[in-house]
């Protein structure tokens, strides 16, 4: 049964925060920063809740997935919440149950191999997915305009992996197979996955979302050309699907160094970079247009302070105070990342980045009451 919505979302609830300039490249007073899983395992407040309950219990209830999104980023003091679900929600509503196992992640318990697969897929039931658009309306209702929430989906080609996979893997063979020997099936798939992951990412949007984020954590294992024939245009097409709502939209893959001109060309504001490459490299690579969205190494978080804090300086030395950059890491937080070492990060990107050494001038976001010609 679809879940009774009951948000009105009429206007970003934070469009002057530090956050949505960055993604426009607008000057800001400090470069925001957030992080990828920064509500996770590593968290005593999650692992609390956790004990009574699945993980997707707490993101099939929006009063739980609104509180763990809440407390993490109350207690990091970061500039953004990122709602908490988890990727793979929409092939449940497409009529693919999964499970996680123990140590191996999400189970697919009927991949999709065939045609036939791939016809009986749903794409009308994208409104049972209102209980993730419930929990972003919570969290947008609680923090107001102190600071936005980040709404997000998985991409078309990640999502399709999970589903012709069975689960996470290496080498991804299977999908390969579809995508080289039944070209017309795999743009069946990705065009459905598409259709499905709009609209769910549409409605988080309708319920105060203030920026949507794209992940597509596995498209690293593909070539510049395999890229650009099998997952631009999909993508493209989403991106084009969200930007209707007018909130800004972050783009996002892992191993991605070699595809960055590629994936910029999908039109996205924001592009994430791994720590696999300099961010000065990637966001040259990308022709210094938009903005960018990066890239500590989340092991370096087990690094003493010495070492974390030269690793944040590094990369905001390389952000040059350039309007457009977004503090974050290369991927999701690890579990066992001590906490302290998250929140001192946090504090220290906010307040390095603020100091007048930090910021050429003209770099500044204007102080209220001042004049920009």
């Amino acid at each position: 049964m679809a879940v009774k919505r009951c948000y009105i979302h009429e206007f970003m609830s934070a469009p002057n925060s530090n956050f949505i300039r960055a993604c426009k490249s607008l000057p800001v007073d400090h470069t925001p920063v957030w992080f990828m899983r920064q509500a996770g395992r590593y968290m005593p407040e999650y692992r609390a809740v956790r004990k009574q309950h699945s993980l997707l219990e707490i993101c099939k209830k929006p009063e739980l997935a609104a509180q763990v999104t809440i407390e993490a980023a109350e207690i990091l003091g970061v500039d953004a919440a990122i709602i908490f679900a988890d990727l793979l929600l929409p092939l449940e509503v497409m009529g693919l149950p999964f499970h996680f196992s123990a140590g191996e992640g999400p189970v697919i318990e009927k991949p999709v191999r065939t045609r036939e697969d791939i016809a009986n897929l749903r794409t009308d039931r994208a409104a049972e997915l209102g209980h993730v658009s419930e929990a972003v309306s919570l969290v947008a209702r609680h923090f107001a305009d102190r600071i936005p929430v980040i709404g997000f989906c998985g991409a078309p080609f990640t999502l399709a992996s999970y589903m012709i996979e069975g689960g996470g893997s290496r080498n991804y063979v299977h999908a390969k197979k579809m995508m080289y020997n039944h070209a017309a099936d795999w743009d069946v798939l990705m065009s459905k996955l598409v259709a499905v992951t709009a609209a769910y990412a549409v409605e988080q949007v309708h319920a105060g979302a203030d920026a949507i984020q794209i992940f597509d954590s596995w498209v690293g294992c593909l070539s510049v050309e395999d890229y650009r024939r099998y997952v631009l245009a999909h993508v493209t097409a989403m991106v084009e699907q969200l930007q209707k709502t007018g909130v800004p939209i972050i783009y996002f893959g892992t191993d991605s160094s070699t595809l960055l001109p590629a994936m910029k060309e999908t039109g996205a504001e924001v592009i994430g970079l791994d720590w696999r490459i300099p961010l000065d490299e990637g966001w040259q690579r990308l022709d210094h247009r938009g903005a960018v969205q990066g890239n500590l190494d989340p092991v370096v978080l087990f690094a003493d302070w010495k070492e974390l804090k030269s690793r944040a300086e590094g990369i905001l030395r390389r952000a040059a105070a350039r309007p457009g950059h977004i503090f974050n890491l290369g991927h999701g937080i690890l579990p066992e990342t001590p906490v302290d070492n998250v929140k001192n990060l946090a504090s220290f990107v906010q307040e390095y980045s603020a100091s007048d050494a930090a910021r050429p001038a003209g770099s500044r976001k204007p102080h209220a009451g001042s004049r920009v010609s």
